[in-house]
């Protein structure tokens, strides 16, 4: 079968972020496991692939979901885990505005109950408008949240900057949300 780029990053996706244990593979408490069990581990569960193809993946891949550590020995998700794991990010300041994109049907659930994780480990924000727009669209019709992160940062609430510069943080009040309007 031919390389394709985007059925290997979704196979990452599953494997680093959701279901380690679907192929055999053990993350570390960061989430972190060896490039070689892993490409072993997918190869004998049926997902051939090459270190040069993971590597282009990592190398071109335009959210930079994934992370090789800096002796090119490991590989992790850089953040959207559902399955526990601890980034060992440093709390860090919060631009004064941060954005979040979903869909227009759950805009009364958020605005009732705040931005939650859901089944990941924390809530996710962008830097900007475009990135929280396109995420927006992959669950429907978009609607985007405008989040006061300085406020929230101020009130004691802690951020994390992802290694692919997603902003993290644990639960967004809806006292801290605006939505936006969208075109």
């Amino acid at each position: 079968m031919a390389f394709d780029p985007v059925r290997l990053s979704k196979f990452l996706s599953l494997v680093l972020r959701h279901q380690p244990e679907a192929i055999g593979l053990a993350l570390d408490v960061q989430g972190w496991t060896a490039i070689d069990d892993l490409i072993a581990r997918a190869t004998a569960a049926g997902t051939a692939f090459t270190r040069a193809e993971l590597e282009h993946v990592v190398a071109t891949s335009d959210k930079k979901r994934f992370t090789i550590s800096d002796d090119g020995l490991r590989i992790r998700a850089a953040q959207g885990h559902s399955v526990s794991v601890e980034l060992g990010l440093a709390p860090s300041e919060p631009p004064a505005v941060l954005f979040h994109g979903t869909a227009t049907r759950f805009v009364e659930s958020i605005m009732a109950q705040g931005l939650k994780p859901q089944s990941r480990q924390h809530v996710h924000l962008s830097l900007d408008e475009a990135n929280a727009l396109n995420v927006g669209r992959r669950h429907g019709k978009p609607v985007i949240f405008r989040v006061d992160a300085a406020a929230m940062h101020r009130a004691g609430m802690a951020f994390y900057v992802a290694d692919n510069g997603v902003w993290l943080t644990d639960h967004v009040p809806s006292t801290y949300l605006t939505p936006c309007a969208t075109s």
